[in-house]
This record gives C-alpha cells, structure tokens and sequence, in this order.
C-alpha cells in the first residue's frame, strides 16, 4: 500500500485552525486567523476562487445513509466506520468520507469565498472582476446550501421552516474565536437565494481556461434549478432548466449510457464519465476520496441493488428491460466503476501523495429530472413524462420507443395507483435511484420528499431482520462537529 502523508495549509472551521493531515487532525487555539494572502492583482482572486468548492466527498454518508446500500450478509465484505456507522444512522468521528470533514471542507470553501469578496470591496479592480464576484457569490450560497440539507431539518414546502439551520457566513474570520449563530431554515434559504441571484448575472464562462471547474452561468443554472425543486419554485426549476441547454433541448446533451459509454471498456467509461469534455457534466470537482475502492465493505453496493439494472422482477424498471452499466465486482461486492482514481505525488522520492476523484457535482441528467418533476407538480404530465422517456432513451438496453415509452395508462398499471401526479412522482424517483446509484443523489431526494428509509440487517447467518429511519427521526441529521460548540453553536439533537 503506498503510504499517505499529506499536510495542508492552515484553515478555519468556525475559529478552530486545523492543521489537517489525512492520517490524523490537529486542533490549534493559539492563532489568530488574519494571515491570509493579500489578493491584489485578478490573477490572485481567480486563483483564490479555485478553492472555493468543498474538496471532501458526501458519497460516502449519502449513500451509506440512503436506500442505495445494503447489508449483503455474514462474512461477505469488510466491516468499516466510515461505511457502517451512515448504514446504521449512527454519528461518527472526523475521517475520510465522514459528514464531519464534508462540514469542515465547506466552510473552508465559504472562507475563501468571503476573502474573494472581500478582496473585490477594498481594491479596485473594476468590471473584470465582477465574474469572480459572482462566481463567489454562487458557491458561498452551493457550500451553504449542502451544509443545510445535510444538517438541518429537510425544507419543508409551506411550513414554517423555523427548525435550526447552518450559521451563514459572509466575512472572514478575524478571531480565533467567532460567536456564531444557526439562525433558521428558512433564514438560511433565504441568504442562499439572495446570494444566488445575486450572483447569477455576473457570471461569464470565458474567465476560465477550463470552465467546468467553476460556477459558469449553465452551472448556476443547475444549481437554481436544484435548489428551487427542494423550495417548491417549480417555475422558477423549470425556467432555469430550459436555459441549461439550448432551447431547453436535453436530447444530446445528456449521458449516453446505452450507446457510446456502453461501448467503451471499464477503464475509458470511468475516465469518460467524469471528464471536463463531456456536455452532460455542468461542474466537476477534484475531491480527496478513497469511495472508488469500496467494492468489498459488507454494507455497500449488493446483490439486491444489482437487481434493479436487470430486466422485469419485482426491482426492474417500469420498461420492463434491463438498464446498461458498467457495474463490476462479484460474490455480492460491486462498483458502478462511475469514478477514477486519481493520486497527487507530494513527494516524488517518498512516493507519497493522496488519492482524488473527479466529482460531478452538477450534470444535465439531474437537470432533466429536476425538470420533470416540477412539471409533474404544475400537472403537465406529458411533458414530465417526455423527459422521463429521453431518459430511459439512454439508459434502456434496446430501447424501441414505439414500445417502451412511458404512458400515462402504463405509470397507473405499474403503480397500482388512480393518482397520475404521485405516480409520475415516483416513476422520476424510482428512475433517479438506479440512475445515480453511488453520486448521493438519492439521499437528496429521501429528504426532499420525507421518504422513510428501510436497511435490512444480518444479525446472524440467515436471519434477516430490518431497521427504519422514519421521515421524523432526528438521525436524518448528520451530527455537527462538537468544536462548533465553541463558537455557540449548538449540536443536532439525538
């Protein structure tokens, strides 16, 4: 195993310095948190911004936490914290892939964020700068958005939305120490979309040599058309989504996994699936990661799971054919092979680095089923179910769409159910969760929509036994970190 000794710069989470290793966490009170880099020149800024995007990963907590995992028996894979304490809802320590280092790798993202904005205020450097402005703007309000939806209370459409919520930072740090308060959910929304609105107009893809690392205004796009799905804005998801793609026309613009990238070997899929080139991908991340290894942890991806690519049975999809992947693994232990491992020398005579994902934090297949689903809420059901067809157009293997193309009559059969809207509903839901198994998508939409979630468990050979997270169960919380404490903030209830 090649050995990881990484130390980055020093950082703030809530006016604790951490001096992060990947092996091992460090926590530093003695100073003061003012030594930034003066950001004098739109080179500096431009570069300040490229930090501005968490660079952990949530896939581990997500999808450990969702219905997109499972206990695949005794005996069958390796038993790990990072992956056992999200199945069973159970709070764990800072690590690799836990909520706690998500947490700090976000406000670590809002801090260089607000040292930007901060930045543009006190120099004068004119219109040029107005689209790192925005670009600020907008990932202050994505990091805040996460942070809300995985550690507060879910939105809810038409309540009060008075539960706690995240503190929202918008200046940087200037004590060890900075009392901070959480404010509400609502609140919260209400600065991420001031922010977001904000910050939308003055974005420009042509200030980047590479755009799709960066909020382009196709990007912000996506990420209004996420967030006013959780707020339901369902106008205001669909007016965003049509401007993602010209003419609001996702037919080639979205993954095609049943043609070109099923064509492709494992190794080139992997690679091809999350590259800067590919029009389905809106905007992608570098994120330090181990998730691509995890193809033999027993609570992981499983036999049941993979039944949901097979054509017909009780887990088969409404078209009653299988779904093309490039799953691989055997003995109940798979990868949807969706990402490839990337690792950054540190030392190249020490042979010593960290590994990294490409993460594709935004793409046109979520677009078009957040698309779909606020048109099924307006009761426009041909159309929602136009695009939900465009997309089994790419996922089905031999797809005839003169006999595979989703009806109204054929969701009410599928479904058993007299209700075409809560049937679409749960056709895009269903959809979804095969078609984003292992991006943490799934876990998304469980809180969006208060969905319980159903683990099964092997408390002893054969004896399968089941665990519920109910849609009001405090555990659907992710636990803040206990530092916060010291800044005021208090800690989700257990």
């Amino acid at each position: 195993m090649i050995k990881m000794r990484i130390e980055k710069s020093i950082y703030l989470t809530f006016g604790i310095l951490l001096l992060v290793s990947f092996s091992s966490c460090k926590k530093y009170l003695s100073t003061v948190p003012d030594n930034r880099a003066e950001i004098n020149s739109i080179s500096k800024l431009s570069q300040l911004l490229a930090t501005a995007y968490p660079n952990r990963d949530y896939l581990y907590f997500t999808e450990g936490a969702s219905d997109n995992t499972e206990d695949k028996g005794n005996g069958k894979g390796t038993v790990e914290t990072n992956t056992s304490a999200p199945y069973f809802w159970q709070d764990q320590g800072s690590g690799t892939g836990s909520p706690i280092d998500y947490w700090n790798s976000c406000y670590e993202a809002i801090a260089a964020s607000n040292q930007a904005l901060e930045a543009i205020q006190v120099n004068n450097f004119g219109d040029a700068a107005l689209p790192y402005k925005g670009e600020a703007l907008v990932a202050r309000a994505y990091a805040h958005f996460m942070l809300v939806t995985f550690f507060a209370k879910e939105y809810t459409i038409g309540a009060a939305n008075d539960s706690p919520g995240i503190p929202y930072v918008t200046a940087p740090e200037e004590k060890v120490i900075q009392p901070y308060d959480r404010g509400t959910v609502a609140s919260t929304y209400a600065q991420i979309e001031k922010d977001l609105e904000q910050g939308m107009p003055l974005l420009t893809s042509s200030a980047y040599s590479v755009p799709k690392y960066h909020f382009t205004p196709t990007a912000a796009k996506a990420f209004a058309a996420r967030f006013y799905l959780f707020k339901g804005d369902w106008k205001k998801v669909i007016d965003n989504a049509n401007l993602v793609v010209p003419n609001g026309d996702f037919t080639n613009n979205i993954r095609p996994i049943n043609s070109t990238l099923n064509s492709l070997g494992r190794d080139q899929f992997k690679q091809a699936f999350t590259q800067s080139g590919q029009k389905y991908n809106l905007l992608l991340s570098a994120q330090y990661s181990l998730y691509q290894r995890l193809t033999d942890q027993r609570y992981g991806f499983g036999d049941k799971l993979l039944r949901m690519y097979n054509a017909g049975g009780p887990s088969g999809n409404i078209t009653g054919k299988a779904i093309a992947n490039k799953t691989q693994g055997a003995f109940g232990n798979y990868t949807t092979y969706k990402y490839n491992e990337y690792f950054f020398i540190t030392d190249q005579i020490a042979q010593v680095g960290y590994p990294y994902l490409i993460m594709p934090l935004f793409t046109t297949d979520e677009v078009l089923t957040n698309r779909a689903e606020a048109l099924a809420q307006l009761g426009q059901y041909d159309s929602a179910l136009a695009d939900v067809n465009l997309l089994l157009a790419n996922n089905v293997v031999n797809y005839n769409a003169s006999t595979d193309a989703v009806t109204q009559a054929k969701v009410l059969a599928f479904y058993n159910t007299t209700d075409i809207k809560q049937g679409i509903i749960k056709l895009i839901l269903d959809t979804k969760k095969t078609h984003f198994l292992q991006e943490g998508m799934r876990w998304m939409d469980i809180l969006r929509n208060h969905l319980p979630v159903v683990h099964n468990y092997f408390a002893q050979p054969f004896v399968e036994t089941f665990l519920t997270l109910s849609p009001t169960d405090n555990r659907r919380l992710f636990q803040i970190p206990d530092e916060a404490k010291l800044s005021g903030v208090p800690l989700n209830p257990r």
